[in-house]
C-alpha cells in the first residue's frame, strides 16, 4: 500500500518523534523505511515544512534543501506535483475548510492513497482512507 502524508506526520517522522504518531502512522513510514511502501509528499506539504523551517520552528541538519534532497533520494518518499486532478478532487472536498488540508485529503484521493493524518475533518470524508 501506497500513502500520502500531511506535514506533522512527515515532520515528527522526520525528526525521529515516532510517539507523537498514531500506531498505524508509524507503521506506514517504517514500511516505506524499509522499502515496502512509497509515501507521496503533496507539494503544499513541502511548502508548510520549509516555511516552518524558515520560521525556526522546525530544524534539519544542513537545513531544508539538504533534507529535501535526502528525502527524496531513497526514492521511498515522492513528491506529487499539484495537478488538475487534484484540484478537481478537491472540489468535493469542502467539508474540509482549510484550503491547504483539501488540497493533501485530495492528493491522496486522486492518487488513490491511504493519508497519513490525524486530522479529524479528513477523517470524516467517507472517500478517504486516512491512517493514524
Amino acid at each position: 500500500m501506497d500513502y500520502v502524508t500531511d506535514a506533522h506526520a512527515l515532520i515528527w517522522h522526520a525528526l525521529g518523534r515516532p510517539r507523537k504518531l498514531g500506531r498505524r502512522a508509524r507503521a506506514a513510514f517504517e514500511r516505506a523505511e524499509r522499502g515496502e511502501a512509497t509515501i507521496h509528499v503533496p507539494v503544499i506539504v513541502l511548502v508548510e515544512i520549509g516555511e516552518a523551517v524558515r520560521r525556526g520552528g522546525v530544524r534539519f541538519e544542513g537545513g531544508f534543501s539538504r533534507w529535501l534532497r535526502l528525502l527524496t533520494a531513497s526514492g521511498r518518499f515522492v513528491a506529487a506535483d499539484l495537478s488538475t486532478a487534484v484540484v478537481v478532487e478537491a472540489q468535493a472536498l469542502y467539508a474540509i475548510p482549510e484550503r491547504g488540508d483539501r488540497l493533501i485529503a485530495a492528493t491522496a484521493v486522486a492518487l488513490g492513497c491511504a493519508l497519513i493524518t490525524r486530522d479529524p475533518a479528513c477523517a470524516r470524508i467517507p472517500a478517504l482512507t486516512t491512517v493514524w
